[in-house]
């Protein structure tokens, strides 16, 4: 005999709460292993923060466990971090000068807990660039305008020493330091454009002066070895000398007797002289 099923104990025996109560477990499950976890980013420390109390315990980067709805952990970026900062100060000869810093700096990971402690996450606005306008200043009026510029390394370097005086104590390390500019007002510039055209000027006056002197001295120098010559020249000159000039280019016809503004002498007797010494040595 088949049996029949009565559909209408069949709906009245589901029960929604069993599905619904595993659900609402698997549920708390999740949220409680994501509670209890936490992955610190590359270059981050975590600050872990207590019901609002900071700890003194720093996670590093990675995987962490941490206690569910207890514990918050907050990142701190360690990697260098970059500020640019405009500054109007005035130097030493009171000009204005209008400069353009940049910092590269980070915060030392054993100084994430102090530093989030004590300024929180806005280090850049707090510390950061109230230091480097209070330094710039300050150094900057040790300075000529133009000391400014021609001391430039100097002043770079004092500069970097005096924020880094300021920021160590909070954890905070420079890592690179740079003067992007130096500005200064129109007259200033006209001015020192003007001193270097006439530093320029002396300069090629002082070289023209240098070239005419060396000049004059390479032409006493010629002068005086010319009149050594002359003089080595007219030494060595005697009458027999002007004679044998005169025999070897007489062609026959030169007159017997020559001249040389300072004596009259006969030419003859040396050629009379010269042919009898012929003479004679053909003879033997």
């Amino acid at each position: 005999m088949p049996e029949f099923v009565n559909i209408k104990d069949s709906k009245s025996s589901f029960n929604p709460m069993k599905v619904i109560i595993p659900i609402i477990i698997i549920i708390a499950v999740v949220i409680l292993l994501v509670s209890s976890t936490c992955v610190v980013e590359p270059g981050h420390t975590g600050v872990i923060v207590n019901l609002g109390k900071v700890s003194s315990t720093v996670y590093q980067e990675g995987f962490h466990f941490k206690i569910p709805f207890v514990s918050e952990v907050v990142q701190i970026d360690n990697r260098v971090l970059r500020t640019d900062i405009d500054s109007v100060s005035a130097s030493k000869d009171l000009q204005n000068v209008s400069s353009t810093i940049s910092v590269n700096y980070r915060v030392a990971k054993n100084s994430s807990a102090d530093i989030y402690k004590n300024v929180g996450l806005d280090f850049d606005n707090i510390i950061v660039k109230p230091a480097v306008q209070e330094c710039v200043k300050s150094v900057t009026a040790k300075f000529t305008a133009e000391e400014l510029i021609t001391d430039r390394t100097v002043v770079s370097a004092q500069m970097e020493e005096a924020i880094s005086q300021k920021i160590n104590s909070y954890g905070l390390t420079i890592e690179v330091f740079n003067i992007i500019n130096f500005e200064f007002s129109e007259e200033f510039n006209k001015a020192i454009e003007a001193k270097q055209t006439a530093q320029q000027e002396a300069l090629k006056a002082e070289q023209d002066l240098a070239r005419i002197k060396v000049e004059a001295e390479q032409k006493i120098t010629q002068a005086e070895a010319e009149a050594e010559a002359y003089r080595l020249t007219n030494a060595e000159i005697t009458d027999k000398v002007l004679m044998m000039e005169f025999i070897n280019k007489w062609d026959g016809k030169l007159p017997a007797v020559a001249s040389d503004t300072s004596g009259i002498f006969d030419v003859s007797k040396y050629i009379n002289g010269g042919l009898s010494e012929s003479e004679s040595s053909d003879g033997q």
